[in-house]
């Protein structure tokens, strides 16, 4: 007989922990998109490129460095390069942020 996940103590402590990670990465991911609008604007405003390949490079090197795991070095590409492409998008589709 298997037992009832909802009703084990310890799944529940590591589900609540779960979820309160989740959204400390909604609430950083949600800040990055505000300050990714805030610099879009203000590059389109100065006559500025906004894509910057040499400072995604950088971001990218920077983060391997800091990475201590267990994410690993692929996953944190492939997340951070998710992450570039959905801000890209978000700032695009909704525009400016005004500053706060």
């Amino acid at each position: 007989m298997q037992r009832d996940p909802t009703a084990d103590a310890v799944v529940r402590q590591m589900r609540d922990a779960i979820i309160d990670t989740d959204l400390k990465l909604l609430a950083a991911i949600n800040a990055r998109i505000q300050l990714v609008a805030r610099l879009r604007a203000y590059k389109r405003d100065q006559g500025m490129e906004f894509v910057d390949q040499a400072r995604e490079d950088w971001m990218h090197a920077y983060l391997q460095a800091a990475n201590r795991g267990p994410l690993s070095a692929e996953g944190l590409r492939e997340i951070y390069g998710h992450l570039l492409d959905l801000t890209k998008q978000e700032t695009r589709e909704a525009g400016p942020t005004p500053p706060s």
